[in-house]
């Protein structure tokens, strides 16, 4: 195996399980004798080492400022049932909490970082797990991934492989990056008739198409506290994506729930959703549309409403992007509150992991300065259990949101 040498002092990270080795704490590479390259292969296991020659753990190599992912410290080889050993315990984690029952089969089997398998995303809906790589070393077990899965996971008899849109983009990837690793289905093209359940609510997930694995798995608890809140309250769900907020909503007694995405596929998934969980419902509108300028349209006819959500994408996908995002959510957020009756609710969220909580509570501040309400915070928010963040690894919080009541 590959050796990479750390320089002097740059090991104690790992000697505190941060995952990441940076290029720059690298003194040389030593290659293995089958090497006819003269650096490693992208994705492939390497070696760590202190300067003083200390075996430090085992990883994947990948180009860029992130040089070596980690999967196993204090080893030079990973053990042969490394895998099923690594989703038999993130699986026992989600039992463990009560994540799995009979009217909740999704939920995230496994967080990267935070289940110690950094660069790899699997979801489960129903009997389909969706593997989605953000490394090359990822991409390259994708098989032996799958399997594990399926023995480790009895509910999963289906994987389906999702990474088109989250491998490097310069990566020297072999093999497809989108397609099913193994299925039992004849189905194979479309997953039109694909449910699963959350918290009792029937969702059909889109992998093939749609964002991410199919479906925002981070904002199930959100989701149930939004339903708390709805009871006899007109709503306003932006960024609705296929209606995950509007359904709790719908099920909390809502007076009405207007869903707004800016993708007509999206919605057309909300109203499949809306009808599969709620055939008679009269009360619920669904709209394609730029968000802000829905929120000015509305504005112009001085609608206004009780409970608003803003689940937008991220708007900062990396560090240099981030002035531009807090622009974004204070520009937003202003609109929201503007539109708030007195005594209403707004459930306000930030998925940008270059955003930080506090630059996100100041944008949001900024927000209600600029509109002059009295705002209050009733909810801190963040990702669920079964997105842990690893103790060690800290950046793996991304999710953050508010709840603030307006007077």
């Amino acid at each position: 195996m590959t050796t990479i040498y750390l320089k002097p002092h740059k090991e104690e990270s790992l000697k505190r399980f941060h995952p990441w080795v940076f290029s720059g704490a690298i003194a040389k590479v030593v290659l293995d004798a089958s090497h006819k390259a003269s650096a490693p292969e992208e994705g492939e296991l390497v070696s760590v080492r202190s300067s003083a020659n200390e075996v430090l753990g085992v990883g994947h190599w990948q180009v860029g400022s992130i040089a070596v992912r980690i999967l196993a410290f204090g080893v030079e080889a990973l053990p042969a049932d490394f895998w099923n050993e690594r989703i038999r315990a993130a699986y026992q984690v989600r039992e463990s909490i009560g994540l799995i029952r009979p009217n909740n089969d999704t939920f995230r089997l496994i967080h990267g970082e935070g289940d110690f398998l950094p660069g790899l995303i699997v979801d489960v809906y129903a009997d389909t797990a969706v593997i989605q790589a953000h490394s090359v070393g990822m991409h390259v077990y994708r098989n032996e991934i799958a399997k594990a899965v399926l023995a480790e996971v009895k509910q999963v008899k289906n994987v389906y492989y999702k990474s088109d849109d989250t491998l490097p983009f310069k990566a020297p990837v072999e093999g497809e990056k989108t397609g099913w690793l193994t299925t039992n289905d004849q189905r194979q093209t479309t997953n039109d008739e694909y449910w699963s359940q959350e918290n009792g609510l029937s969702f059909r997930i889109d992998w093939l198409r749609g964002q991410k694995t199919g479906f925002f798995v981070d904002q199930r608890e959100n989701r149930a506290l939004v339903e708390r809140y709805a009871k006899g309250k007109d709503v306003l769900n932006m960024f609705c994506y296929t209606g995950g907020f509007s359904l709790y909503a719908l099920r909390g007694g809502a007076k009405t729930v207007d869903s707004v995405d800016v993708s007509q596929k999206a919605i057309d998934l909300v109203n499949v959703n809306v009808a599969r969980n709620f055939p008679k419902a009269t009360n619920h509108t669904a709209v394609a549309a730029d968000a802000f300028e829905y929120l000015s349209a509305q504005r112009e006819q001085k609608r206004t409403f009780d409970l608003i959500i803003l689940d937008p994408p991220a708007f900062a996908k990396h560090r240099d992007a981030v002035k531009n995002a807090l622009r974004g959510y204070q520009r937003i957020n202003a609109k929201a509150i503007e539109m708030i009756r007195p005594g209403g609710i707004l459930f306000t969220f930030s998925c940008s992991q270059a955003v930080d909580k506090e630059a996100f509570r100041l944008a949001v501040f900024s927000a209600a300065a600029q509109v002059g309400r009295k705002v209050r915070i009733l909810h801190q928010l963040h990702q669920p259990q079964d997105h842990p963040i690893n103790i060690y690894h800290p950046e793996g919080e991304y999710l953050k949101g508010l709840v603030l009541y307006v007077e």
